[in-house]
């Protein structure tokens, strides 16, 4: 009996270590997953100005694309808005995939108020 009350209890500190790994890797998600916030496309759209040059993820449909060698750009739409990702290194989805972007706002065309030309630089991306 005593023999079984050993295995009893090693059998106890495993389930106690794998419920603090379950623990720990629910923790690491949700941090990574607060991290990966979406951003609106309407929001950036809006005060494109607020974004400049800071990381922002974005998702949505693909509605335009024009790609050369690897290179280029699409339009995406959310929903709530359009923008322009400009593609530097693995080419560009094709009309209508669904993608996430991750990217720099950079600087854009601006006239009387009007924001005409609103782009991301991917610097990562994902099928949705």
């Amino acid at each position: 009996m005593v023999r079984f009350g050993i295995r009893g209890s090693k059998r106890g500190v495993h389930m106690a270590a794998r419920k603090v790994s379950y623990f720990i890797a629910v923790l690491i998600m949700s941090l990574v997953l607060v991290a990966c916030e979406r951003t609106k496309i309407s929001d950036i759209n809006a005060d494109p100005g607020r974004f400049i040059n800071k990381e922002v993820a974005v998702a949505g449909r693909v509605t335009q694309s024009i790609g050369v060698l690897g290179k280029g750009v699409y339009q995406l739409d959310d929903g709530t808005g359009r923008l322009w990702v400009f593609a530097n290194v693995r080419g560009v989805p094709s009309k209508g995939a669904k993608v996430g972007v991750k990217g720099h706002v950079t600087p854009t065309v601006t006239f009387l108020g009007t924001n005409y030309a609103t782009v991301i630089q991917e610097s990562d991306r994902r099928a949705e």
